[in-house]
């Protein structure tokens, strides 16, 4: 069930969804940023 949310906000960002990026650095650095972006506010309470 965690995995199955993660990967619903993932889908928000459109670079991530669409697969903008060619290199799969790109993609997996964006893919990071997008996880570091969910879950910080998670941290912060």
């Amino acid at each position: 069930h965690l995995v199955e949310n993660a990967f619903a906000r993932i889908k928000h960002f459109r670079a991530i969804a669409t697969r903008y990026d060619k290199l799969e650095r790109n993609y997996a650095s964006m893919l990071a940023l997008a996880f570091i972006i969910i879950w910080l506010p998670m941290w912060a309470e």
